[in-house]
């Protein structure tokens, strides 16, 4: 077996899976760690990395540095979605990993982050709970990518809504107050404007169940579970139905920011844009009319690592 590693910085959260891993064989999952950078931080905005971001993802990637030389890795890809997309420079990031890691992050498209998720995400539920007909949902901290076959093969469509971006647009930042109906309105009206597109370039999305990925989803599943606890065996191929997902979007709407970082299974890293995640799902589920979405711990990460093992000498 050969240690290899997949790291995966989005606009939220950076995050790192070592796995060992052989030809023909699935790999085995050794560590996986996420740290919350906020990267994207004011790109909607902007266009353009925030230094302090930037040096809040860079602390992170020297931590993933070390863990990598101590599981001495072999190999390693690194890629950036959504927020390094959107920015006008992306050298702070791209030089700055490259020093430490001695690999340039890929800033991968809209469509290779989709094809890696549903990988990740249908290679890693079991047998029993997947749809006939599975269709991926990824909801990020800039954009939202769902993915399903198409005659045989996979198609994709990204749009430009997730937690983070729809959080800065209509929140604010670190709203201490519950969030209002206009709020709420407006970040529901934004994804619900870009779904027709989603329906009309991949009606094969059209599904009563969808599989969600990433931390909002995960989250509204460990909330409408009733969790004492961020547990990921009990949240791994759980499922929601629609109701559910608009009354844990609702009750977390009505809370203030310190009553949502008190809930047991709630990361900080999540606490501000919870809320507006907790609404792109809604929104998402309901734009392809699905009553169902069945939480994947796992996802891009394993999808990398499974593509590297593959990638070995025999």
């Amino acid at each position: 077996m050969t240690a290899v590693a997949a790291i995966d910085c989005g606009t939220n959260a950076i995050r790192l899976l070592i796995a060992e891993a052989a030809p023909d064989e699935p790999p085995q999952p050794r560590l996986r760690l996420m740290r919350i950078v906020r990267l994207g931080e004011g790109v909607d905005a902007t266009g353009a990395f925030n230094a302090a971001a930037i040096q809040r993802t860079m602390l992170a990637i020297d931590e993933y540095a070390e863990l990598l030389r101590d599981a001495n890795v072999q190999r390693l890809r690194f890629v950036a979605t959504s927020a390094s997309r959107d920015v006008r420079d992306r050298r702070p990031l791209l030089d700055g990993a490259f020093a430490r890691l001695g690999v340039y992050p890929e800033v991968i498209s809209a469509a290779e982050e989709a094809r890696l998720s549903f990988s990740g995400a249908v290679n890693g539920l079991p047998e029993a709970v997947l749809p006939t007909h599975p269709v991926v949902v990824d909801i990020g901290g800039g954009s939202t990518e769902f993915v399903t076959t198409v005659d045989g093969a996979l198609g994709s469509v990204s749009i430009d809504v997730g937690c983070v971006r729809l959080a800065e647009r209509h929140l604010g930042h670190e709203s201490r107050d519950a969030a209002t109906a206009q709020q709420v309105h407006a970040i529901r009206a934004d994804v619900r404007a870009l779904m027709p597109t989603v329906v009309e370039r991949l009606p094969q999305a059209r599904q009563p169940v969808v599989i969600g990925v990433a931390g909002t989803v995960t989250t509204v599943v460990a909330m409408s579970l009733g969790l004492d606890s961020y547990d990921e065996e009990r949240i791994h191929g759980a499922s929601i139905t629609l109701g559910q997902a608009v009354a844990v979007a609702e009750t977390l709407t009505a809370m203030t920011r310190a009553q949502r970082a008190a809930l047991p299974f709630m990361h900080p890293g999540r606490v501000d844009v919870i809320t507006a995640g907790a609404w792109v799902l809604v929104e998402a589920m309901s734009g392809v009319n699905a009553d169902t979405v069945i939480a994947a711990e796992t996802d891009i990460l394993d999808g990398i690592v499974t593509e590297l093992g593959s990638s070995l000498p025999t």
